[in-house]
This record gives C-alpha cells, sequence and structure tokens, in this order.
C-alpha cells in the first residue's frame, strides 16, 4: 500500500510555486474572503425580521416566512413588521396597512397612498431592479396586497441558477488553491474540497421543500453552515501554508519553484 505521506508526483506544495502564483493565490483568497463576508451580510439583511420578529436576530421563522410566507397577510404587510419596519414613520404605516385592510381600492391609492410611495418607496422600488417590486404604479402595488405565499417558484428558479453557476466557480477556484495545501490523511482534504458542492445542492433544493415542510429551513441552515465552514477552513489552511508553514521533510528535499535553499 502507498505510503500517503509521499506527495504525489503532480502535487506541488505552495513553497514549490513560484512567487508570482502565490501572490495570485493570496489576492485571490482575500478578495473572496471579504466577497464571503459581504453575502453572509445580506443573508442576515434579507432575512432577519421577516417573521416579524426582533429585527436584529435572524430566526428559523425568519427563512419559513421568506420562502413560504406568512400565511397570516399580505406580502406588504409581512414586509412592513419585518425588514422594512423602519422605512415608514407609524402615521404614514398605519395608513398604508388601512388601505390594504379595507381592499386596496384604486381611489384611496390615489388620494392617500400614493404620496407615501412617491416620497418613501421608489427610490428603490421605482422599477430599476428586476430585483425588488415595482411600486410605481396602482397595478403593481396591488399585487404585493396578496396573501403573503413566499418566494415565488419563477423567483426561485432564478435565483437558483445563479446560486449554482457563481457557487460553482467560488468553490472551484478555492478548491484548487486549497489542493496545494498539504494536509493529511488525504481523505480529509478530499473531503473538505467535496463538501461545499453536495451542500450547495441540499441549499438550493431546500428553498423548494420549504414551501411544503417547514423545519426543511433547518436543513438548509445546516447547508449554508457546511459550505461556510468549508470556506474557512480552506481559506485558513491556505493563507496560512502559502506564506506561514514549513513543509514537511518530503517537500523541502524536492526544493522546487522559488523555495529557498
Amino acid at each position: 500500500m502507498k505510503d500517503e505521506r509521499l506527495p504525489h508526483h503532480l502535487y506541488h506544495h505552495y513553497a514549490e510555486l513560484p512567487y508570482s502564483l502565490r501572490v495570485l493565490y493570496t489576492c485571490a483568497l482575500l478578495t473572496l474572503g471579504l466577497g464571503y463576508l459581504f453575502a453572509l451580510l445580506n443573508v442576515y439583511f434579507t432575512y432577519a425580521g421577516r417573521a416579524g420578529g426582533n429585527p436584529a436576530m435572524l430566526s428559523v421563522s425568519d427563512i419559513v416566512v421568506a420562502y413560504s410566507g406568512s400565511g397570516k397577510g399580505s406580502v406588504i404587510e409581512s414586509a412592513l413588521s419585518g425588514p422594512m419596519s423602519s422605512m415608514l414613520p407609524p402615521d404614514e404605516k398605519s395608513t398604508l396597512l388601512k388601505w390594504v385592510h379595507d381592499g386596496a381600492d384604486k381611489p384611496s391609492y390615489e388620494s392617500g397612498v400614493k404620496p407615501i410611495i412617491v416620497k418613501r418607496c421608489l427610490t428603490c422600488h421605482g422599477g430599476s431592479n428586476p430585483h425588488l417590486p415595482n411600486f410605481s404604479d396602482y397595478d403593481n402595488l396591488k399585487k404585493v396586497t396578496a396573501l403573503d405565499t413566499g418566494a415565488t417558484i419563477a423567483t426561485l428558479v432564478r435565483v437558483s441558477h445563479i446560486h449554482f453557476f457563481g457557487l460553482t466557480f467560488i468553490f472551484f477556484i478555492v478548491g484548487y488553491i486549497f489542493s496545494h495545501a498539504y494536509v493529511r490523511p488525504i481523505w480529509l482534504k478530499c473531503a473538505m474540497v467535496a463538501a461545499p458542492f453536495p451542500a450547495v445542492l441540499i441549499d438550493v433544493a431546500s428553498w423548494y421543500m420549504i414551501k411544503l415542510f417547514h423545519p426543511f429551513a433547518l436543513v438548509e441552515i445546516g447547508a449554508g453552515a457546511l459550505m461556510a465552514a468549508a470556506f474557512a477552513a480552506m481559506w485558513v489552511t491556505s493563507l496560512y501554508q502559502l506564506w506561514f508553514f514549513t513543509p514537511p521533510e518530503v517537500i523541502l528535499a524536492r526544493l522546487g519553484g522559488d523555495m529557498p535553499a
């Protein structure tokens, strides 16, 4: 049986690579790390408070409401009770919610609601951003007065293909860079490289399943945690071994690349 302490003949540790590649890998890791941090912040700001609880806390209920809806009120009512709760003064919020509860008729919209929308909402909801509801006219605003059933299948499909492509590229790049790290046993290194990919599949599939069975929100959270843990482990290991790690003797003996003798 082959001694796995000996490196594969195609394997090169960071210390054996030219400094230009090591600098390139470092810059890529630092940029991707910052991007991943902002992605986590985006998850927080998007979902925290969606269920009407503490807007400073992200809960399982927030995830459930985001994908399956609250089932207790309109889409706009759920937003104003959750992530958009601070966007309107209490009196304007009351006016808007009363209009929704009274049937959201057009005459009342023109006289009392439209000025609020124009003043407070059109900066973000004017129709320029396809990922946000369009409040530019009565017909569009009327759509969000319907019962909140969460993200539509069309929305999930659109976001799904973005996640599949984007996260595949991210984890391929990080995994490729990490492949130069010296990690034993080999099965652990392979597991760290592979783990994010089934986690992405489970994460995206959970979006659809939450609509049918709310406890799948826990599965989605677990898949997201696995992705984050794998990313962090590969990121930290790679950066450490790029510049601060003394390779084992079997690597030092090869004296490859720019590594000083």
